[in-house]
Order: C-alpha cells, then sequence, then structure tokens
C-alpha cells in the first residue's frame, strides 16, 4: 500500500504531466484567435488612422507574441524537479507573467506617447464606415471569448501564466470598447475625442500591467503561502506532536504547496514512529491545504 507521502508524490507527478499539454493547447487556441483579432485591428486602424484603434491592434499583437512565449515557458515550467532545480520549474511560468507587464509598458508608453502628439498636432481619424465600425464590434465579442476561456482553463489548471494572460485580454475588452467609441464619435464629427481616449486607453493597460505585478511578485519572492497559525492548528492536531519549533510556507505558480515544518516529539519513541509521525502531518497538511510537498524536521523533548 502506498504510503500518504508516496501517494501525493504520485499525484503531483500526473499533475504535472496533464498541465502542460493542457495549457499549451488552451494557448494555441487563443494564439489563434487573438491572431485573426489582430489582423482586423491593424487594418481597420491603419485604414482610418484611429489612434485607439491602433492601440487596441497593439494590445492584440503583443498577446499573441505571449501566446508564443507562454507556449515555450509552460512547457520548461512542467519539467520534473533536477539536480540545479530540486524545487521544480514552476516559476519560469511566473517569470512568462512578469515577461506580460514588460510588454504592456512598452504598449502603454507608445500609446501615451501617440496621444499626446495627435492632441498637440490635431490629428484625427478619418473615412470611417460602418464596416469598419463592426470589424470591430466583432473583435470585442472575441476578445470576451479570450477572457472567459482562458479564465476558465486558468483555474481549471492552476495556471498563474493563464490567469495572467487573461487578465491582459480583459483589458483589450475595455480598450476595444474605446475604439468602438471612437470610431463610433469620430463618425458622429467628434473626431478630436481619438486622442483623449488612447490615452485614457494607455492608463488602463498600465492598472492592468500593475495587477499582474500583484499576483506574481509573491510567487517569485517566496512570500508566506499559509498564516503560521492555520499551518500550527494543523500540525498541532496531529497526535503525538508535542510543539511546533518552526514553520515555512510557500506556493509555486501551479498552486502546489511547499512547507517545512519543525516539530517536537517525545525523546523515547522509535525512528520508525517518528517516521510515522512525520508521515501524518504530511497527510494532515495535504488534507487540509491541498497538492503539498512537505519537509518534517523531528526533534526530541
Amino acid at each position: 500500500m502506498a504510503t500518504p507521502t508516496q501517494s501525493a508524490a504520485a499525484r503531483r507527478r500526473i499533475a504535472r504531466g496533464v498541465h502542460s499539454p493542457a495549457v499549451r493547447r488552451t494557448l494555441l487556441v487563443v494564439l489563434v484567435i487573438n491572431a485573426v483579432v489582430a489582423i482586423v485591428k491593424i487594418v481597420v486602424g491603419v485604414r482610418t488612422g484611429a489612434l485607439t484603434v491602433l492601440g487596441a491592434a497593439l494590445e492584440s499583437g503583443l498577446d499573441l507574441l505571449n501566446n508564443l512565449i507562454g507556449m515555450m515557458l509552460v512547457s520548461v515550467a512542467a519539467q520534473e524537479p533536477d539536480e540545479q532545480h530540486p524545487y521544480g520549474h514552476d516559476k519560469f511560468e511566473t517569470l512568462g507573467t512578469i515577461g506580460i507587464v514588460g510588454f504592456l509598458s512598452i504598449s502603454c508608453f507608445e500609446l501615451l506617447r501617440e496621444g499626446m502628439s495627435a492632441l498637440s498636432a490635431h490629428r484625427s481619424p478619418a473615412n470611417i464606415t460602418t464596416t469598419d465600425l463592426a470589424a470591430i464590434i466583432a473583435t470585442l465579442v472575441a476578445n470576451g471569448f479570450v477572457v472567459w476561456y482562458e479564465r476558465r482553463e486558468g483555474r481549471r489548471l492552476s495556471s498563474a501564466f493563464l490567469l495572467a494572460d487573461a487578465s491582459h485580454t480583459s483589458s483589450d475588452v475595455l480598450v476595444t470598447l474605446m475604439a468602438i467609441a471612437s470610431l463610433a464619435l469620430s463618425g458622429a464629427g467628434w473626431q478630436a475625442l481619438d486622442a483623449v481616449l488612447a490615452i485614457t486607453v494607455a492608463l488602463i493597460i498600465a492598472w492592468s500591467g500593475l495587477q499582474i505585478l500583484r499576483q506574481s511578485i509573491p510567487i517569485l519572492v517566496d512570500e508566506r503561502a499559509i498564516d503560521a497559525s492555520d499551518l500550527r492548528s494543523v500540525v498541532l492536531g496531529v497526535s503525538g506532536i508535542r510543539d511546533i519549533r518552526s514553520i515555512r510556507s510557500r506556493f509555486t505558480a501551479s498552486g502546489q504547496l511547499f512547507a517545512e515544518v519543525t516539530v517536537a516529539v517525545p525523546g523515547d519513541i522509535s525512528v520508525d514512529e517518528a517516521h510515522q509521525l512525520a508521515d501524518e502531518v504530511e497527510a494532515s497538511i495535504e488534507r487540509a491545504f491541498g497538492a503539498s510537498q512537505v519537509t518534517v524536521h523531528i526533534e526530541p523533548v
């Protein structure tokens, strides 16, 4: 019969094997949709000269690049732990989310610069047709589907990259709404508002990048995953544990918990009994907090 620790390890190997191909399949679907959306926005943006549409095209182009990078990073993140990376490769996926922020920063800067330039030079869109407006509305529907699909798969697969990319694409929805508003207002004679809306789009992009950083940095800096008091109560619930000397915890990008616990046990028990207590602690933590890799240090008291 497998011990609790062996069962947890087996489940982690299975999850890792399923996680990577499933995330790559999701990214491939999203990549195709984003490619079509980017092409449509580029054509409309170049034809009309609308900055908000070009900004939306830039966002979709960055989505496309993010998807390609993500497919490569997820493959690396799914590799088994090795001598150089004994804790696994999950953080490579988190690094991908930081890459998204870098691309967001570029698009934000360029859009702000173009918006300011358009305001000072009094540039405005021209030759806007109902076909242009209908095409951008169609891309809005596509953006909405991508956000829903990536969020659903990101939660199901515990993928930080998919969830971060979904947050990025949710900013695309707002950006595309701004593009639709710009085209509609320009068609009604309010062309000067395009530059103002483009600057607003840039601020939305900046906010999206900030939110992604807030989600990713705690994983990269190994912020505490679980309140020490909650972890302590679970460990002390194991019969035979006299005291807890230290507790550490952190989460990986895939949601796996790493914990290190130093516990005090009666000094007159055997090595075998101490090992069984350690197994019980590991099993209790996994039952309480999900997939876990727990290191238990035993000290006699």
